[in-house]
């Protein structure tokens, strides 16, 4: 017989319906087993956080850096510049109407200690280093690769990337499900689950609405430089949008995505170059959910905040988008430490934006690899067809 596979949104679904499920009968003595699990299980995430920072993001700027190419630097910018405007339109949008949405609430720590239960015993595992520590390393490191001639610490780092990415993918990321369920384990038996799910469901649906929006945004621009329908140019598209909603991987997607970039009038060379690299530096949808979750989780503990520390945190995002890992989940787990570092984030508030960043994660995927279409249509335009392997 075929084993049937559950993908892990479907695994974070199913955990968190448990948790609510069971959470107001579970004995209090059995809720202390997932929460002992929590503690070991936070303790490592806290651990593995800046590791997946260095990890990811090193190789990921001497990536970038190594390619002189003039038409690689203008891709980037235009990436990381679309990047920037989604989580900016994510601001604003929240800022104006979240508060009429959410309530704010009893900070997380506080729900998580409402009934006074408490780990049956609890493991420290100290990071190496702290989050900024090794974001500074990892930029130094990455940029150092970048302009080395011998492949010796190159090779190096890259193995630690696969490292870093097996762990994501074999440890951290089959752990999530049970993690997320002894959260809202604790979260119904504490009895707070109910705002917490209103939270989640009024989250989704604006996140919804500002993706259509951003796609036809980013269609609008591109149709400005080839003059023709944004719709249309948009719906060519669709097959790609629809196949990522399936796979959950912009990766997997690059065949799909490619080929209907070409049918809206792209170069081969051109869609060729910048559909892959757009694949793992143009993040838009996911920068927009991230933004849009961590602004809900601070309205709805009460936590204040301004625009000068969401601007600082958007900037260092976009960079940090860069550096995802092409796994479901990914896109969040490397933006964990700049959630922790710059938001102040505990262990509760990022067990929730990965149960809401997952929860959303096809629609983010396909709107990162439909925004990649728009990209290569503006790059078209700019760089034009007998330039291309001159800049390249």
């Amino acid at each position: 017989m075929k084993k049937i596979k559950i993908g892990l949104l479907a695994r974070i679904v199913i955990a968190i319906i448990l948790g609510i499920a069971i959470g107001t009968f579970f004995p209090a003595p059995l809720v202390r087993i997932f929460v002992t699990f929590n503690g070991i299980f936070s303790e490592f995430l806290n651990f593995s956080i800046p590791l997946i920072i260095l990890g990811l993001v090193a190789v990921a700027i001497a990536d970038i850096g190594k390619g002189a190419g003039k038409m690689l630097l203008i891709t980037a910018l235009i990436a990381y510049g679309a990047t920037l405007f989604s989580g900016f339109l994510s601001y604003f949008t929240g800022v104006t109407i979240f508060p009429s949405l959410i309530e704010p609430g009893a900070p997380l720590e506080e729900v998580s200690e409402a009934q006074g239960i408490l780990p049956y015993f609890s493991v420290s595992i100290p990071p190496l280093m702290n989050v900024m520590t090794a974001l500074i390393l990892a930029f130094t490191l990455g940029l150092g690769l970048a302009s080395l001639n011998s492949d010796a610490l190159k090779n190096v780092t890259r193995d630690f990337q696969k490292i870093i990415v097996r762990m994501i993918s074999a440890v951290i990321l089959p752990l999530l499900p049970l993690y997320i369920f002894g959260i809202f384990l604790n979260m119904t038996h504490s009895g707070q689950v109910y705002s917490i799910l209103m939270v989640f469901i009024k989250i989704i649906g604006v996140i919804f609405v500002l993706h259509i929006f951003l796609l036809v945004f980013q269609y609008s621009i591109a149709a400005l430089f080839v003059r023709k329908n944004p719709f249309k140019l948009l719906g060519k598209m669709t097959p790609a949008y629809f196949t990522a909603l399936g796979t959950q991987s912009s990766a997997a997607t690059i065949p799909v995505t490619l080929e209907q970039t070409k049918k809206n009038g792209v170069s081969a060379d051109i869609a060729g170059f910048v559909i892959p690299l757009c694949a793992t530096i143009h993040l838009s949808g996911s920068t927009l959910k991230i933004v849009a979750c961590a602004l809900a989780l601070m309205l709805m503990q009460g936590i204040p905040f301004d625009f000068p520390l969401f601007a600082g945190f958007i900037f260092m995002l976009g960079i940090t988008m860069v550096a995802a890992p092409g796994v479901p989940g990914g896109a969040i787990m490397a933006a964990l430490g700049i959630l922790q570092s710059m938001l102040g984030f505990d262990e509760s508030a990022q067990a929730l934006m990965i149960a809401l960043y997952i929860a959303m994660d096809s629609f983010g995927t396909a709107c990162n690899v439909t925004g990649d279409g728009a990209i290569a249509l503006i790059i078209d335009k700019m760089v034009g067809k007998n330039r291309a392997e001159q800049l390249c």
